[in-house]
C-alpha cells in the first residue's frame, strides 16, 4: 500500500518509466510504480507517463482495469506527453472507422494531429514554454526551454495553461481540477524538467 505523502507512478506497460523514476530520484523522492488501484488511491500524488500511441495505451489502462480507476482520483494527478493526451475526450491518433480514439475525458479538451504550417513532424527538441495562465506547477518556468517529441497536440483551450510554437500554437501545459498534464517530457528537459515535476510534488491537494 502506498505511504501517506508518496508518489505513485502509474505502471502503463507502454511508457519508459526507467527515466521517469530517475529523475525523481534526483530530487530525492523514490516513487512506486504499479497498477494497483488501491495503491493508486492512497498515493498523494499520481503521474500518468506515455510513449507510444493512444490506442495501444488506452488498451492496455482498459486491460489492467485502470480507466475508472484514473478519473475517479482526487489527489493532483499529472500526465505527461502521452499521458496528458490521455487525460483528454478523445484523440485522432489511433482514430477507427472515422471515430477518434475515446480516452479518460477527465480534460475537457481533444487531441489533434499537428498542424506546423510546414514545419517537420512529429515535432523533436527544444522550445520555449509561454505561460498564459499562472499556476503554481508553472512557477519559475515562464519562457524556459524543455523538449518535446509529438505529432499530435492540444489547440489552445479554456484548460491551457501554457503553449508553445512550432508552426502554430498548441497547450504545453493542461489543467482542469486536480488533473494537470505536460506536453513536453520533463525527464529530458533539464533544470526546467525538474523544477516541473518538484513544483507538482509541491502542489497542495486544496488548490486543485
Amino acid at each position: 500500500m502506498a505511504a501517506p505523502g508518496s508518489l505513485a507512478i502509474v505502471d502503463t506497460r507502454c511508457a519508459n518509466l526507467a527515466s521517469v523514476v530517475f529523475a525523481f530520484g534526483r530530487l530525492g523522492v523514490q516513487p512506486l510504480v504499479t497498477a494497483d488501484p488501491a495503491e493508486l488511491r492512497a498515493a498523494e500524488r499520481v503521474l500518468l507517463p506515455g510513449v507510444g500511441t493512444a490506442g495501444a495505451a488506452m488498451r492496455e489502462l482498459e486491460r489492467l482495469g485502470l480507466p475508472q480507476v484514473l478519473r475517479s482520483l482526487r489527489q493532483p494527478v499529472l500526465g505527461i506527453c502521452l499521458g496528458m493526451q490521455l487525460l483528454t475526450r478523445e484523440s485522432e491518433e489511433s482514430a477507427q472507422g472515422g471515430q477518434n480514439q475515446r480516452c479518460l475525458g477527465v480534460v475537457d479538451a481533444a487531441t489533434r494531429r499537428m498542424e506546423a504550417d510546414g514545419l517537420s513532424l512529429p515535432h523533436m527538441g527544444w522550445n520555449r514554454l509561454e505561460v498564459g495562465r499562472p499556476s503554481p506547477l508553472l512557477a519559475g518556468l515562464d519562457g524556459a526551454y524543455v523538449y518535446y517529441v509529438h505529432g499530435y497536440a492540444v489547440p489552445p483551450g479554456p484548460a491551457t495553461l501554457a503553449q508553445t510554437t512550432y508552426g502554430q500554437p498548441f497547450s504545453a501545459v493542461l489543467a482542469q481540477g486536480n488533473f494537470y498534464g505536460a506536453q513536453f517530457h520533463p525527464e529530458r528537459s533539464g533544470p526546467a524538467g525538474a523544477r516541473l515535476l518538484r513544483n507538482f510534488l509541491e502542489l497542495e491537494a486544496g488548490r486543485c
